[in-house]
């Protein structure tokens, strides 16, 4: 393809075949990521030393953080990604659903509704049908996710093992 690939790589990562592939590597920091693939400006400031012309940002990390988007946008490189808009709009599960279901593309059954109740919600999960998936519509990681069946419908769901507290707002999808 012609094009030169610039590795930014956390100590960590030093041997790892991507760093050993690229035409430059630069390191970036220590192994915990928020010394190293989280530092947005860690990043820009190889971009800028190795003359890169743009930022793809893989997967994870920074890939669906539209501040550091703007960041790439801002110092002149080019975003090889979701447009800065798109990463927000897809930011909030529940405002990403909405807006693909005005778009009409198929999404799955669920609850998008503001009552928050749990007697709410345990009845939307029966109309919906279960079993269900009960979801935090923002952060997360997938961490907050909670299956729930009829024989544990319960408010219980709703706080998922391992949340510190119930989530602000849920969505709910079979």
């Amino acid at each position: 393809m012609g094009v030169r690939t610039i590795a930014a790589y956390s100590t960590a990562d030093a041997d790892a075949p991507f760093v050993r592939q690229a035409d430059c590597a630069i390191a970036i920091g220590a192994a915990p990521a928020r010394e190293s693939y989280l530092s947005a400006e860690k990043i820009l400031a190889a971009a800028k030393t190795s003359g890169a012309a743009g930022i793809h940002p893989g997967y994870g990390f920074l890939s669906e953080n539209a501040a550091f988007a703007d960041a790439v946008l801002g110092a002149g490189l080019i975003w090889v990604g979701a447009p800065p808009a798109a990463i927000r709009a897809m930011g909030l599960k529940d405002a990403a659903k909405a807006l693909m279901m005005r778009a009409q593309v198929p999404v799955t059954p669920g609850y998008l509704g503001v009552d928050q109740d749990p007697k709410a919600l345990k009845s939307e999960a029966s109309v919906i049908g279960y079993p269900v998936l009960i979801k935090a519509v923002a952060g997360g990681g997938g961490r907050a996710c909670g299956a729930s069946r009829p024989s544990r419908a319960s408010t219980r769901h709703l706080h998922p093992a391992g949340a510190k507290r119930r989530p602000r707002s849920v969505t709910i999808a079979y």
